[in-house]
C-alpha cells in the first residue's frame, strides 16, 4: 500500500533508510496499550525494511511487556523516565542521569520519534546521541524535510504512522493490528480461574471499564444489552477488566436479570486477551481492549464519548462497529449492532458444520 506520494518522495530525495547505513534504531513511543497496538503495523513495516537490525524500544514502563509480546520487531526495551509535557506517567526527575547513560551508550544510528507531532518529542530524541534523527513534525516547524515528514493531522492511527514509515522508506506490510498469545497468557487465565464456565465460543465479552472512568457508558446501558444478547442467542456473559474496574464490573452484574461471570480481576493484559479470544463478540468502551480485540480479529462493538472516532475506531468497520454515545441513549443502536454480528458469525459458525 503506497501511503506517500510521488511528489513527497521527490522533494525529500533519497528515503532515510536508503541514506545511510542503519543497524540499531531506538523508537521513541511513550504511550499507553492502546496507542502502542496501533502502532503496531508501522514496526512490522521498519523490522521488514531492516531485518538485521537491533531495533529498541523506548517507552511507558509498563510497555516492557508490550516488547517482549511484539519480540518479532522490538528487539529491546528501555524505559522512559518522563517529561513534564507529558500526562501519560509522572515525571522521574532522579531516573534521568541513568536514563540518558543507557540511551547514549546503544549509540544509535537512528532514532526515530513515533510518538506524535513532535512538538516536544523531537528535542527528547534530539538528546539521545544517535547519529540521524528522523520522525513526525508539525507542518511549518522548520524541521530538516529530509529527515521529517508532516505530522497527519487526519485519518487513523495506524495509517498516520505508516506514513511515516513510508516516507522513511520502509514498504507497508499490511495495515492490520496483531496480539499473539503465549502459552503462559493462557495458563495464567487457567490458574487465576476467573474463566470459569465461560464455554469457548459461548459467551460475550461486555468490558465496561476505561483508563478514565469519563469515557465509561453507563453500567446500566451495557447490562441492557447484555441480556438481550443472552436472551436472543443464548450466549453467556463474561464481563472483563483490571482488579481497579471491579466495582464497575459489579455494577453491571448488579443491573442484570440474567447471571453474568465476573472475571475483573489481577490479570495481566495477555492473560485478558486469552479470555477474550474465546468469546463471539466485545462490547467495550473506547480502550485499548478495542485494540486487542482488532488484533484478534473478535468481532466488537465499541462505545465513544470523548476521543476522535475517526483516529481512533479499528480500520475493519465491518468487523468492529463503532458509535458515538456520550449522553448514553443509543443502548438499542449498539445491541442492534452486536446482534447483526452474532447473526453472521452463527450463519458462519453452521456453515461450517454442514
Amino acid at each position: 500500500m503506497a501511503l506517500i506520494d510521488t511528489e513527497l518522495q521527490e522533494s525529500t530525495g533519497r528515503a532515510v533508510l536508503a541514506r545511510q547505513r542503519v543497524r540499531s534504531v531506538a523508537v521513541f513511543r511513550a504511550l499507553q496499550l492502546g496507542d502502542m497496538l496501533c502502532a503496531v503495523p508501522a514496526l512490522r513495516a521498519l523490522r521488514g525494511a531492516l531485518p538485521a537490525a537491533r531495533i529498541t524500544l523506548i517507552g511507558l514502563p509498563w510497555a516492557e511487556q508490550f516488547a517482549a509480546r511484539f519480540h518479532r520487531y522490538v528487539d529491546d526495551f528501555i524505559p522512559f523516565p518522563g517529561h513534564p509535557a507529558f500526562p501519560e506517567q509522572p515525571y522521574r526527575e532522579d531516573q534521568i542521569p541513568g536514563f540518558f547513560q543507557t540511551v547514549h551508550a546503544r549509540n544509535f544510528d537512528l532514532a526515530l520519534q513515533m510518538h506524535g507531532s513532535g512538538q516536544v518529542s523531537n528535542q527528547i530524541i534530539g538528546t539521545f546521541g544517535a547519529e540521524a534523527v528522523a520522525g513526525c513534525a508539525a507542518a511549518g516547524s522548520g524541521a530538516d524535510p529530509d529527515c521529517f515528514v508532516d505530522y497527519p493531522e487526519t485519518g487513523p492511527e495506524p495509517l498516520r504512522l505508516l506514513k511515516l514509515t513510508e516516507f522513511l522508506g520502509a514498504p507497508t506490510l499490511g495495515t492490520h493490528l496483531e496480539f499473539p498469545i503465549t502459552a503462559e497468557d493462557q495458563r495464567e487465565l487457567a490458574e487465576s480461574g476467573l474463566a470459569a464456565g465461560a464455554e469457548p465460543g459461548r459467551y460475550i465479552c461486555i468490558h465496561p471499564g476505561a483508563r478514565f472512568r469519563d469515557k465509561c457508558w453507563s453500567p446500566s446501558r451495557f447490562a441492557e444489552v447484555a441480556d438481550s444478547l443472552a436472551d436472543e442467542f443464548g450466549v453467556s456473559v463474561v464481563l472483563t477488566g483490571s482488579a481497579k474496574e471491579g466495582d464497575l464490573t459489579a455494577e453491571v452484574a448488579s443491573h442484570m436479570k440474567h447471571k453474568a461471570i465476573d472475571a475483573a480481576g489481577p490479570i495481566s493484559i495477555g492473560a485478558m486477551a486469552a479470555l477474550m479470544r474465546d468469546a463471539r463478540l466485545l462490547v467495550c468502551n473506547d480502550t485499548g481492549v478495542s485494540h486487542i480485540a482488532a488484533g484478534l480479529r473478535l468481532p466488537s462493538v465499541v462505545v465513544f464519548s470523548k476521543a476522535d472516532i475517526q483516529r481512533w475506531a479499528p480500520l475493519d468497520q465491518d468487523l468492529h462497529r463503532c458509535l458515538w454515545d456520550p449522553e448514553g441513549q443509543q443502548a438499542q443502536t449498539v445491541a442492534a449492532q452486536a446482534r447483526a454480528l452474532l447473526s453472521r458469525s452463527a450463519t458462519v459458525g453452521q456453515a461450517a458444520r454442514d
